[in-house]
């Protein structure tokens, strides 16, 4: 017989979750962003990608994200504080992956 409570439990634990993990994800790079480093992947080191950028491409978004971060209104301050919220959802998105890891292995919890 199936306890459905137990199992709605854990369902909308695992939905709320995998939102948190994502959401904190997403801020971290919304903050690094706005921060003025802009996460760009090159070519040669992710070759395996369905979408690799031409050296052309590469250089263009490059010039674009240097020409944003230019003209930018935030001071030094609030870029080093939005780079340091980055990081702390970066952490904390790495924490929520590791209990969750930590739960479902029962062999760490001796």
């Amino acid at each position: 017989m199936i306890d459905w409570s137990a199992y709605l439990v854990v369902a909308f634990a695992s939905l709320l979750s995998s939102a948190i993990v994502v959401s904190l994800y997403s801020l971290g790079l919304r903050l690094l962003t706005t921060a003025g480093r802009v996460p760009v992947v090159e070519p040669a080191e992710f070759t395996g990608a369905i979408t690799v950028l031409t050296p052309k491409r590469a250089a263009k978004e490059a010039k674009r994200a240097r020409k944003a971060a230019s003209a930018s209104p935030l001071s030094p301050q609030q870029k080093q504080i939005a780079l340091m919220g980055a990081y702390a959802c970066f952490v904390l998105c790495s924490a929520a992956v590791l209990y969750g890891v930590y739960l479902i292995v029962p062999a760490l919890h001796r």
